[in-house]
């Protein structure tokens, strides 16, 4: 990724916060914004959301960020200037979740293995 696009992703991710911070209401106590990929012509974001909690938290913030895109599409609008404000496509992270997991089975291996 060049060196403009990264730049606009960090921008993009720390307005984004701000605004789930001051605008939104979630039931997971922690939501945050793990990624930004964007396009090269900046018309598309994907933003990718961990939440911990359970599957039904993780579900409700997911449609708590999609019911709100257009209000948090305007408010980067105002606060980032660009030509095109991007469109903001929200994506569950996993990759948190996954290597809990795997530190949870290494743990378990390591507890397994026989003293020698």
């Amino acid at each position: 990724m060049k060196h403009r696009l990264q730049r606009v992703c960090e921008v993009i991710k720390r307005e984004l916060g701000l605004i789930m911070v001051r605008e939104l209401t979630f039931s997971s106590p922690l939501v945050t914004i793990s990624a930004v990929d964007i396009t090269p012509d900046l018309k598309q974001a994907h933003i990718f959301v961990s939440a911990m909690g359970s599957a039904s938290d993780r579900k409700n913030a997911l449609s708590v960020l999609e019911s709100n895109r257009a209000l948090m599409q305007n408010e980067l609008s105002k606060r980032v200037i660009l030509k095109n404000t991007p469109h903001l496509y929200f994506k569950f992270d996993e990759s948190i979740e996954r290597g809990t997991r795997v530190l949870n089975i290494l743990e378990e291996l390591d507890l397994n293995e026989p003293e020698k």
